[in-house]
């Protein structure tokens, strides 16, 4: 069974409230349900944390590796720009990641559009709202058929 863990960052957990225009309305729990329908279709079985704390995050990617996850959806939050210990611990477990965004962190402000994340990961996806989850989740599928 292929095993995925999915990763949220500081304020996630706060969607359906946080900035609607931007982030939309769909809470962290909606996206969670949602996820879990569609891993079903693969027989891909999940794993869902959110944290404020980066440390804690970094403690869930070491615990991925030791436990043999296959994969690691991530959206790290503000964490994007500057956690170059989420970034080492990506690249130390070397287990296949994508980072995830619910906006377009391209089309936002400036500080936004740089992620020191997305070069340890397999990809990057972002401005797909939920959809954005759906697609990583998706990818990481069609890449454990092959």
């Amino acid at each position: 069974m292929i095993r995925i863990i999915i990763l949220n960052g500081p304020n996630l957990n706060l969607l359906g409230t946080r900035e609607p225009g931007i982030y939309g309305n769909q809470t962290l729990q909606f996206i969670q349900k949602r996820l879990e329908e569609e891993a079903a279709t693969y027989r891909i079985d999940l794993d869902f944390y959110q944290s404020n704390h980066e440390g804690k995050l970094i403690d869930k990617i070491h615990e991925a590796y030791k436990n043999g996850f296959n994969g690691i959806i991530i959206n790290p939050g503000a964490f994007t720009h500057y956690s170059y210990a989420i970034r080492d611990a990506i690249s130390a477990t070397n287990i296949p990641t994508i980072e995830v965004h619910l906006s377009n962190i391209h089309a936002r402000e400036e500080f936004r559009a740089k992620s020191v994340i997305a070069p340890v990961c397999i990809g990057q996806i972002s401005g797909l709202g939920v959809d954005a989850y759906s697609a990583a989740l998706f990818a990481l599928h069609r890449r454990f058929q092959s």
